[in-house]
């Protein structure tokens, strides 16, 4: 649940490009100190939606704040307030760390520079910051990126695929790093094709389809209002199957090893046991099995992400 004023709110955005309306209705908040997935297949809006939220083109319609402050309206103290990598960030890979993040802040003023030095502990890139970039691992690469990004003291970071061409280490060690950040108070707005690596980062995601979005939540929830499926171990089958399928939400069973599986909510399940019950049936397991926000993602949308 979030606490207090967002920072970031999204309310009615479209965007309109050479008549076709790319991106129909998206609503939503990002509160202080959370992570925010933002999912959808190829061609959802996804992209088009970031490059609204980062001032690089303007939408047809709806209105974003960003710390209150209205992008349309007020441009130049909403962007203060935000930070942004877009896929791999662009570095020089002959100049080092520290010579990286000074080209950036030379250019926003010298606030700017005089973080270099708590930017650079922040990623936990001090002990490296004066070697050259081209020696920097991808994950190394990233964190910099983000050092870049950070140099404003924004309240807000956007990332758009961050873990791209990252292995599971890195992965790792960039999520552990995310939610550093995230505790100590940065909103994060994260879209990544990596269903399982999101469900493991984001405190709430919401899922883009057709230029509109159709589902927000916070993941424990969608992950537990999609968990419908519950195996059975059940004797004598023969005398519980019809039971079963007249308990079922759809009125189907299929059989995995060692039991039956079905879909069926918790009143469902109640009302089977006390019926297998009262017919003598031997109970031994009723097992919920458990979704993950790949499941949500394709009941939402109906389909895989390309």
């Amino acid at each position: 649940m979030m606490v207090g004023e967002p920072v970031l709110s999204v309310t009615g955005l479209q965007k309109r490009v050479r008549g076709r309306l790319i991106v129909k209705d998206v609503s939503f908040e990002v509160g202080e100190g959370e992570i925010f997935g933002f999912l959808g297949p190829n061609g959802a809006g996804k992209t088009t939606t970031i490059r609204m939220l980062v001032g690089l083109i303007r939408p047809t319609a709806g209105i974003i704040r960003i710390s209150g402050h209205n992008l349309q309206s007020n441009p130049q103290e909403a962007l203060r307030q935000v930070g942004c990598i877009v896929e791999n960030p662009d570095l020089y890979p002959y100049l080092t760390g520290y010579e990286n993040l000074y080209q950036l802040a030379w250019m926003q003023g010298p606030h700017a520079v005089a973080r270099i030095a708590e930017v650079a502990e922040r990623v936990r890139l001090s002990d490296r910051l004066h070697d050259k970039v081209r020696t920097y691992s991808l994950g190394m690469r990233q964190r910099l990126g983000i050092a870049q990004a950070l140099l404003g003291n924004p309240r807000l970071l956007i990332l758009d695929e961050p873990t791209n061409g990252l292995d599971p280490a890195g992965i790792h060690e960039l999520r552990a790093f995310l939610r550093t950040l995230a505790a100590q108070g940065l909103s994060i707005f994260i879209s990544s094709h990596l269903l399982a690596e999101m469900e493991l980062l984001c405190d709430r995601v919401a899922i883009i389809r057709d230029g509109r979005v159709i589902r927000t939540g916070d993941i424990r929830t969608l992950v537990a209002e999609a968990s419908t499926d519950v195996i059975w171990r059940v004797e004598p089958l023969d005398v519980a199957w019809p039971i079963l399928c007249r308990h079922a939400t759809d009125g189907r069973l299929t059989r995995v090893e060692g039991g039956v599986r079905c879909t069926m909510s918790d009143e469902q399940v109640s009302a089977a046991t006390l019926e297998l019950a009262e017919r003598g049936c031997k109970l031994f397991e009723v097992a919920r099995q458990r979704a993950s926000l790949e499941d949500v993602f394709l009941q939402t949308t109906g389909g895989g992400l390309a």
